[in-house]
Order: structure tokens, then C-alpha cells, then sequence
């Protein structure tokens, strides 16, 4: 011990924390310190009596801590010090507990006693700590007593302690869900606290526990709204979202009847042709006409109000999340006040620039007019990473317009000249966009394109080709010179999509290339078999187009191709070189298909749309993880649709007792403080009395009640004097808690507002008024009526609220017939999802079941396995998920399951069942799969075109995804004759592998070899459903696409399977332990999907 002096000397205290840590501290594990002397000297400074001691052992403990050092071996000997006197070192103590309880549960577990004697303590800061350690220890057994402090902590006179309890909720909901109601009863008590500490954490414990009961925030709404200002930043975030949320199911859309058609056409003509805008005007003007004149809500007028000053946040994601409600909810008019705070939030560090310019991106399409002032500020420097060069060029774009466009060019021309290819390319691509969009600019951008084909880059020259070849389907008989310049690139430009274009270019118009187009066939029969297969489709193409228009000079050339395709590899190409065969060389077999080959070919095609990535993406809230992705992200909630009509407001009405009412004094207070908020508004009186908004009028006097909300000065002096009050109040709570619960059920149904009353007292003389209300004559009836539909609304909205929350249930249960069969719960927060039951795909007869197949396997002799073959599911149904939902498709309904049977042709792919179904009037034809844009290495094989779709028929299609071994989303176009529909496929982890059969020999031996980072292990508790062999089998197949390997034990479970694209093994094993324990093990080299597929099987059987 003879080092500890020394130590004690050069790190005293926490003056020299700063300082580095090279050789002096021996806890840093020097080179040779002995390891069973580690912390020694801390040891010995906790054990001794002196509290000064103690508390230095303590600071240079915690200091390591911050430090990111191991100070776990310290538990035993810290926690003896839970009990000691001196406040310093126990804050300290519970600061090292907080960390470590987890870790070291048993050890903690002792000391419980001392904890629960510390949420007694006088000092609010050990109350606190007191409870955030008790609810860090995820032990089941001691729920109850997490349950019982968190309800003290709700009641408690102290902020701290109040939001201390908030922010234990979530913890105990996901040690045990079960705890749910009783969580609710206390989130509604702190709900109704009036002091802006508690705001923020509270609503995050109702985001987590139960988001679906809106009821709940019916009486706290114009409160919340109110204290919003006053909130800290991380509260803010989460009250706006939840509020825009709220808003969204409870107020009418603001731009419902005030849809100003001059900026609707503006933004058609972006997109669409003039025809159809004038067809759309007169009838946006005819159902104008027939709508009622809109009115802002007061409380909806409130939101956007107290919101607007927060957009001056030092916050990035507060002015983010203010920007969102707006976009969302504000009218048209309003939105634009958003733009400044955004482009301000661009000067931020790069990451904060990536999340803003993605939802400008989305907003600029939508409301391009908000952001041309700031054209400028979205200029590309040469510092940007690629990642926010290529978004600024994706909003200037959308910002492109007939005046700008110069300037904008201009721009481009110099982005050009960068090094950075990806960037160029993208460049290139907003050329294509800006030509497309604006016609006075096409022929200048497709010179400038052309100039760029003499670059030395391939790949600037590729990208030019890909999009010059859109552009000249515009008018390609102006530009036959542009076409023979880029027949000569064939010999160089060795990209395959740049190939395929220029192939294409001059199949289609080869009437105007006569001469060159023969030439370009001969050279591209030469090198034929090497061709990737997109250029050999388009060979096949070419041959067939010049046969049809100059057949003499091709006739031979178009055999050879067709001939060197019949034996292809690939099965597409094969099966395109029989149907032209047999369509363009007329047999006597060939029917009547022959004579329309030209007509087929040659048909005039229409331009392409060159449209932003980020059309379809403002159906995900703005400033989400799901929007960034643009892909629905986990614990992600969608947002509602505007109601057709306004739920009643009364339900937001909070009725105020007499003894509240505001003095003259506060009134004064008032007057002063409301040009705050009201000043630069311009608005009319109602709407800026709208946080002070009279609840009801007295018949008596006619004189208006106060305020449903009252003002902040009046809450302060209530919070001052609810404190004031201190333990007077604690000790009329712990006698209100001994009293018959009858008594409190009673007063809890005659005033909803009362549970989070800050003491009893108020709630005695609540129950006492309203008492007097009831046996009041009938000259009051109008008060004792206000209070009556009051009730009667709050209990509707709490049963519909729970309609809500027993649809959420029976949406987490797998899908059964029984359950389709009846008729759906309807959730508040679920207005737009009318989907009618999807009709069951029906199991075919030659279905192999799993038992039969595992008694075929045990008959094998040898250790070689089975081929690996695909079963379809033999228990229950296939899960079928929705693609397209009628109202969005306009009618057309599109589902689609995973089959589970191989992909004909290759077996890399997922084969996915789609179902579409036309529910509308009128036929849909030429439905089909176009331009899909999937990830880098996924491949996607649509499904053959259908011609028509008649009014009530459906009809069932397979194709073919391959997800390279990831559950990213396969996104492509689902295209009829008149519309595109933007639809992307995400698979379940169980669904990316197929089945082998194979020996237990066979199954430990390859087990063997994947051990250490490839096993993943679970330990689970099987519900009651899942206890007996059959259940088991059919829980783990229906949840991952796996097959049954024989077992010698009783109490084991083997399944094994291979992924589809890349082959890789998965091991499964279930052992079932005493009682209801289970272990589930997962053996796979792909560690990513060996989590995910233990999470999705651990969640069948606990079910």
C-alpha cells in the first residue's frame, strides 16, 4: 500500500480530474500492476469512518466512471455506504448505483430495504436517486415495488421527484406490460401537474405506454399548449410531435375548402400535361362552391401560436419539430413562416444539414413558392460531403422554374467540373429534370449534354446518354444527328445501361438512322454473348424493329441474334427471342398476332416523367427516422388523416372550481403578459382569447366562467402555494390512500380532472360542489348541465379510446380465420384504415405436412442430408400484408405473401404472391411493374403485364425479389394506363431463407463449426398456448420459412435452413427447460439476421 499516499497526493480531490492519466492512477492498469491489488486503496477510503474520506473515494470513483473505466468490482464496497448520513457521499453513491445496477442485480437486490428507506428521505435529490436506481434493477420479483413508488413519487410535493417517477414508467412497462392500466391511472395523474419540469417526461411515458389514449389528453391540451414555451428542449420535441399527432384526429384540415387552384396548377404543370389541369380546375371549383366556409378551431389556432416563437430555438430538433407541425397542420398561408428557421438550421454541422435539406426536399416539392426567396443558401460548396451536394441539388430542382432556371444552370455547368463522380452524375440527372420540367430550356440542356459525350469520363458520358435518350423521346425528329452521334459510342462506352439506351434510341427511331442502324446491328451481334442481359434485350429489340422496316438488309442478322438468344442462359432472354420469333416471322402456326407486329413494335411511346425521389415521401411524418429512411421505421406511428367532421370541443373543456377563479390582481398580470404571444398575429378576437376560451355560461348572471386554461403567472402562484402547503398535504394523501375505494371510484367519475389534484383537500371540495350541483333547482340547470355532457363525453371518449387499444391487441395477434372473420375495431388513431378482410389464399392440396416429412427423414441411413427443398407453411395461414390500400389506389387493392415455394428460374429470388383486386367501375388495364428502384445488389423480376382487370375481378401474380439477405425494402412502381403508384415490399427476416432437410449427425456437426460470434442465445418463458410439441413446431415454421431436423431428446427442437441468396446456414435450437423456461439458440455466420430471427421467435412463442 505504500503507492497510496502518493496517489492520494497527486490526484487530490477533483482539482486535477483534467489532468492525464499516463502512469499516476494504478486503477488505469498499468503495465505492472498487479490485478487482485486493484482499487485497494479506494477500498480502505470507503470503509473508514471519516465521511471526507469517503466522499474523495467517491469523487475519483464517479470520475472514472465519466472516463469510460471498469468500476464494477467497487459494487459491494460502495453499496455498504447507501446508508450513510452525509448527503454528499450518498448522491455520489446513488450516481455509481444508477450505473451499475444492472450489471451487479443480486448485490443490488440486497440493499433494496436501504432504497426504499431512501424514497422517504427529506433531501428531493435522494428521493430521485433513490428511484432511479430501484427502477434500473430489471428484476420481475420486485414489480410490485416499483409499482408502489412510482405511484408515491407521482404524489410527491417535489418537480424533480414527479418527473423522476414520469421517467420510470417506460422501465416498468417493458419489465412487465401487464402493469399497463395501473400506469395509465398514474400517466393521467401526472398529466394533469402543472409544472413544466413534469410536462416533457410524462408525455414520453404516454408516447410509450399508451399512445392511443387521446382521451387522455383532452382536459391537458390548452395546459399543454400553454407550458410549451417554458418546457425544456428535449420535452418540447417530444409534446410537439405528440400534439401534431393529437391535432391531426381532432381538428379539421385548414386547407380543405381554401385550396388555392392557381398553386395546385402550378404544381400539375410540374408534373402533368395541360389537358388534365384545366379538367381538375373546374372541378375543384365545382366542389368548392359546394363546401361550407371553413373556421379555425381556437384550441388548433392555440397550437400554431404557441408554437410559432419556438422556430427562434437554439435547438435544431425543436425548430425541426416546429417546422413539421406547421408543414402538417397550419393553412397554406401560414406555412411559409417556416422557411427562415430552416435554412438557418443549414449552417449547422453536417449531420443537422442532412436531416433538414431531406424534409426541405420533401417540402420544396410540395410548396415551392416557401423556399425560392432562399435560392441561394442552397448553392453547393466545395467543402459539402457528396451526401449534401446531392440533396442541395435535389432542392434546387424542385425550385427550378422559368424564372430562375438560367441562374440555376448556370450553377450546374460549374458542378460539372467536379471531381467527385457520384455528384456529376446526379448533376447530369437534374439537368434531365430541369429540361423535362421546363420546355423553353430543352433544346439548350440537350446541347450541353451533347457536348459532355466527348468527356473523358465513361461514366459522365454514360449518365449523359441515359438521360439525352428521355429527352429525345420528346421530339426525336429534330434530333437525328444527336442519334448518329451516339450510335459511334457503341465501340467505347462499355457501361451496360448507357449501351441499352443508345440501343434503344436507335431501334425506335431507326427510320431516321436507315443507314447506321443495320451497322450497329452487326457489330452488337459480334459481341452478343458477352452483352450483360439488359443489352441483350435490347439487341433482340433492335433485330426485331429493322426486320419489320428493313427486312432485306436484316433479315439474316435478325436470325443469327435470335438463334444465339434461343440458348441463352437466361430464361427471360430465351423466352423474348420465342415470342418475337414467333410474332415477327409469320408461320402457319402464327395466329393473328402477326399482322399487328409493326403496331406492336413501333407504337408511339410516351415520354418518360422525370420525377423527384421524393415525390411519395411526405406520407411519413416529417423530421421521423421512417421519413429519412423512407421506410417504415420500428415503434413508428403513421399520422392520421383530417377527420371529415370536427369531434366535438366541449371534451377539451377543464372545468374550473370557484375557490380558483383569478383575483383582480392576476387578471392585471394577464392583460400584461398576453401581447406575448398575441403581437405580429393580426388576428381577430376570438381566435386571441383562444387560450382563455369561456368553458360555459352561467344563466344566472350571464357572466362567463374562466378560463378552461389559466394563464401561466396564476399557475405559478398555485405551484407556490401547493408547495408552500408541504407535508400537510403528503399526510392528507396518505390518509385519502386508507380510505374504501368505493369512495374513490365515485369521486374519480364525478370529476375527471381531479385525479391529478395536488392534494385532497381539492378533491373533498370538488366532490362537495358537485354534490350541490345535482340538488341544485332548475333555475341552474344550464351549470349542472354543462358538467353532465362533460361527463358524458369523457366516458364515450375513454370507451372509444378503449375500442382503440382492444383493436391494437387484436392487430398484435397472429391472424387467425376467427379473427379476420369478425368485424374490425376501429382505432381513433386509425381513421383512414377502412380495409375490407383480405380474402384467404387458398392452401393447395399438395401440401407436404412436417410431421410426415420429419418421419421420412429419420428413415435415412446415412449422414448425407436431404435436398433442400421448399414446403409451403403447413400450419395456419399465410400472412398476407398489404401493398396498395384502395383509397390510395384510387379503387385498386393490392396484397401480396410470401409463398414460400421457389422462384421458377432462379434461386436467389424470393418468390412474393401478389393479389390485386379491382374494386371500381371501370376496367384497369395494362397493369405492371415499372422502373423499380431497388438497392444496391437487389435485384427485382416483375411480374408478366396483365392486359385488363375487369370492374370486381382479382387475380393472382408471382414475382421474383431478390433481398441480397437483408430486410430492406424492395421499392418499384405498380403502373396502370393512367397512373403510377410508388409501393415498396419489406420482408419478414424468416421469409429471406429456405428449408434443408439434413441428419442430426449432420446437424451437430455444422453447429460445430458455428459457434462464438455466430450463436446467439435467448432464454424465454413459452405462454401457455406454446407448451405441447405440435404448437411449438407450428409457432417457430410459421415465424421463419424453416424445416424440421430429426431429435434424439424429447426436450429439443431442431430446425435448419439456408438463406436464398447467398446460401448461408441457420441452426436452430429450442430446448425446454422446468416449467415453462425454454432456450432458444441460433447458429448463422450472417450475425444481423441470427438477431432478428431470435427476436421474431422468441415473440411467436411468448405470445
Amino acid at each position: 500500500m505504500a503507492a497510496s499516499p502518493a496517489y492520494g497526493e497527486e490526484k487530490g480531490g477533483s482539482s486535477s480530474l483534467g489532468e492525464p492519466e499516463y502512469g499516476h492512477d494504478p486503477a488505469s492498469g498499468g503495465i505492472f500492476s498487479s490485478d487482485y491489488k486493484r482499487h485497494d486503496d479506494l477500498k480502505e477510503m470507503l470503509d473508514s469512518n471519516k465521511d471526507s474520506l469517503k466522499l474523495e473515494a467517491m469523487k475519483r470513483i464517479v470520475a472514472m466512471i465519466a472516463r469510460g473505466k471498469n468500476a464494477s468490482d467497487l459494487f459491494p464496497a460502495v453499496v455498504k455506504n447507501v446508508a450513510c448520513k452525509n448527503i454528499e457521499v450518498k448522491k455520489l453513491v446513488y450516481v455509481y448505483l444508477v450505473r451499475y445496477a444492472e450489471e451487479q442485480q443480486d448485490l443490488a437486490l440486497l440493499s433494496i430495504s436501504t432504497f426504499q428507506r431512501g424514497l422517504k428521505d427529506p433531501n428531493q435529490l435522494i428521493r430521485a436517486s433513490a428511484l432511479r436506481v430501484l427502477s434500473s434493477i430489471r428484476v420481475p420479483i420486485i414489480v410490485p415495488i416499483m409499482m408502489l413508488a412510482i405511484k408515491e413519487a407521482a404524489s410527491d410535493m417535489s418537480p424533480y421527484v414527479r418527473k423522476t417517477a414520469a421517467h420510470a414508467i417506460p422501465k416498468l412497462y417493458s419489465l412487465d406490460s401487464d402493469q399497463k392500466d395501473q400506469l395509465i391511472e398514474v400517466i393521467e395523474k401526472l398529466l394533469a401537474d402543472k409544472t413544466t419540469l413534469v410536462a416533457g417526461s410524462v408525455v414520453m411515458a404516454f408516447e410509450e405506454v399508451c399512445p392511443e389514449r387521446i382521451d387522455l389528453i383532452h382536459k391537458n391540451y390548452r395546459k399543454l399548449c400553454n407550458l410549451l414555451i417554458d418546457v425544456e428542449e428535449w420535452g418540447q420535441v417530444v409534446i410537439i410531435n405528440m400534439l401534431t399527432r393529437y391535432a391531426r384526429t381532432q381538428f379539421l384540415s385548414p386547407n380543405q375548402n381554401q385550396e388555392s387552384l392557381l398553386e395546385e396548377s402550378a404544381e400539375k404543370a410540374f408534373y402533368g400535361s395541360e389537358e388534365e389541369d384545366a379538367k381538375d380546375a373546374k372541378a375543384e371549383a365545382a366542389s368548392l362552391a359546394k363546401r361550407k366556409p371553413y373556421v379555425m378551431d381556437p384550441d388548433h389556432r392555440l397550437l400554431l401560436r404557441n408554437t410559432k416563437p419556438l422556430l427562434q430555438s437554439r435547438n435544431a430538433a425543436v425548430v425541426m419539430a416546429v417546422a413539421q407541425l406547421y408543414f402538417h397542420l397550419a393553412p397554406k398561408a401560414e406555412v411559409g413562416v417556416i422557411a427562415k428557421a430552416l435554412v438557418r438550421l443549414l449552417r449547422s454541422h453536417s449531420e443537422v444539414q442532412y436531416v433538414v435539406l431531406q424534409n426541405v426536399a420533401t417540402m420544396s416539392i410540395k410548396r415551392r413558392g416557401m423556399f425560392e426567396p432562399y435560392l441561394k443558401s442552397f448553392y453547393i460548396r466545395s467543402t459539402d460531403p457528396t451526401q449534401i451536394k446531392i440533396l442541395k441539388l435535389e432542392v434546387l430542382t424542385n425550385l427550378a422554374n422559368e424564372t430562375n432556371i438560367s441562374t440555376i444552370l448556370r450553377e450546374f455547368q460549374t458542378y460539372i467540373r467536379s471531381m467527385d463522380k457520384d455528384f456529376v452524375a446526379a448533376t447530369i440527372q437534374a439537368i434531365g429534370r430541369c429540361a423535362t420540367n421546363i420546355g423553353k430550356v430543352r433544346d439548350t440542356c440537350l446541347n450541353g449534354l451533347v457536348q459532355l459525350l466527348s468527356n473523358r469520363d465513361e461514366l459522365v458520358v454514360a449518365e449523359s446518354v441515359v438521360v439525352i435518350k428521355k429527352l429525345l423521346q420528346m421530339q426525336p425528329a429534330q434530333h437525328s444527328e444527336i442519334i448518329k452521334h451516339m450510335a459511334k459510342l457503341t465501340d467505347n462506352i462499355q457501361v451496360p445501361m448507357a449501351r441499352a439506351s443508345i440501343l434503344w434510341l436507335i431501334g425506335e427511331y431507326c427510320e431516321h438512322v436507315p443507314k447506321i442502324a443495320p451497322d450497329v446491328l452487326r457489330k452488337m451481334a459480334k459481341s452478343f454473348t458477352n452483352e450483360e442481359d439488359i443489352v441483350k434485350l435490347q439487341v433482340i429489340n433492335l433485330a426485331a424493329k429493322l426486320y419489320l422496316t428493313n427486312s432485306k438488309q436484316s433479315k439474316l442478322l435478325t436470325q443469327y441474334v435470335l438463334n444465339l438468344a434461343k440458348y441463352d442462359q437466361n430464361y427471360d432472354i430465351r423466352d423474348r427471342a420465342r415470342f418475337i420469333r414467333q410474332l415477327i416471322v409469320p408461320t402457319e402456326k402464327s395466329g393473328a398476332l402477326n399482322k399487328y407486329a409493326k403496331k406492336l413494335f413501333l407504337a408511339q411511346k410516351p415520354a418518360p416523367i422525370l420525377e423527384s425521389s421524393f415525390k411519395d415521401r411526405d406520407h411519413f411524418q416529417l423530421g421521423s427516422l421512417s421519413h429519412l429512411l423512407n421506410a417504415k421505421a420500428v415503434g413508428y406511428q403513421e399520422l392520421p388523416d383530417w377527420p371529415d367532421e370536427a369531434p366535438d370541443p366541449s371534451v377539451r373543456n377543464v372545468e374550473v372550481p370557484e375557490w380558483t377563479k383569478c383575483t383582480s390582481r392576476e387578471k392585471r398580470k394577464e392583460k400584461v403578459e398576453k401581447p406575448f404571444y398575441s403581437d405580429s398575429e393580426g388576428e381577430s378576437g376570438p381566435t386571441e382569447s383562444a387560450d382563455s376560451e369561456p368553458e360555459s355560461v352561467s344563466e344566472e348572471g350571464g357572466s362567463s366562467s374562466s378560463s378552461g386554461s389559466s394563464s401561466s403567472s396564476s399557475e405559478e402562484e398555485e405551484e407556490e402555494e401547493e408547495e408552500g402547503s408541504g407535508e400537510q398535504s403528503e399526510d392528507k394523501e396518505e390518509e385519502g390512500e386508507k380510505r374504501p375505494k368505493k369512495e374513490k371510484e365515485g369521486s374519480r367519475k364525478a370529476a375527471a380532472g381531479s385525479v391529478g389534484s395536488p392534494s385532497e383537500e381539492e378533491e373533498e371540495e370538488e366532490g362537495a360542489k358537485k354534490a350541490k350541483k345535482k340538488k341544485a333547482p332548475q333555475g341552474r340547470k344550464g351549470r349542472a348541465e354543462t358538467s353532465s355532457e362533460e361527463a358524458s363525453g369523457s366516458e364515450s371518449s375513454s370507451s372509444g379510446s378503449n375500442s382503440g387499444s382492444e383493436a391494437e391487441a387484436k392487430r398484435r395477434k397472429p391472424p387467425s380465420s376467427s379473427s379476420r372473420a369478425g368485424p374490425k375495431e376501429i382505432s381513433l388513431l386509425d381513421l383512414d384504415d377502412f380495409t375490407p378482410p383480405p380474402p384467404q389464399p387458398v392452401p393447395s392440396s399438395s401440401i407436404v405436412s412436417t410431421s410426415l416429412v420429419t418421419d421420412l427423414e429419420g428413415l435415412t441411413l446415412t449422414d448425407t442430408s436431404l435436398a433442400p427443398a421448399l414446403l409451403s407453411p403447413a400450419f395456419g395461414t399465410v400472412r398476407t400484408y398489404e401493398l396498395l390500400h384502395h383509397m390510395a389506389g384510387e379503387g385498386l387493392s393490392v396484397e401480396y405473401c410470401f409463398s414460400r415455394r421457389p422462384f421458377p428460374g432462379d434461386p436467389h429470388m424470393v418468390a412474393v404472391q401478389i393479389q390485386i383486386s379491382n374494386n371500381t367501375e371501370a376496367e384497369v388495364k395494362s397493369l405492371r411493374v415499372s422502373e423499380p428502384k431497388p438497392l444496391s445488389g437487389m435485384r427485382i423480376q416483375e411480374f408478366p403485364e396483365i392486359e385488363r382487370l375487369a370492374p370486381g375481378d382479382m387475380t393472382s401474380v408471382v414475382m421474383g425479389i431478390d433481398f441480397c439477405d437483408s430486410t430492406q425494402a424492395a421499392n418499384f412502381q405498380l403502373c396502370t394506363h393512367t397512373r403510377h403508384f410508388y409501393v415498396s415490399i419489406q420482408p419478414p427476416v424468416g421469409e429471406l431463407m429456405a428449408p434443408v432437410f439434413m441428419s442430426e449427425n449432420e446437424f451437430k456437426k455444422e453447429q460445430g463449426k458455428l459457434t462464438g460470434m455466430s450463436e446467439i442465445t435467448e432464454k424465454l418463458t413459452l405462454s401457455e398456448k406454446c407448451r405441447s410439441d405440435h404448437t411449438i413446431v407450428q409457432q417457430v415454421t410459421s415465424a421463419a420459412n424453416v424445416g424440421r431436423v430429426p431429435c434424439g431428446a424429447d426436450n429439443e427442437y431442431r430446425f435448419a435452413a439456408k438463406t436464398v441468396t447467398s446460401g448461408s446456414l441457420v441452426l436452430i435450437t429450442l430446448e425446454r427447460r422446468e416449467g415453462a423456461m425454454a432456450q432458444l439458440t441460433v447458429n448463422s455466420e450472417k450475425m444481423v439476421i441470427g438477431t432478428m430471427l431470435v427476436k421474431d421467435i422468441v415473440q411467436a412463442l411468448a405470445q
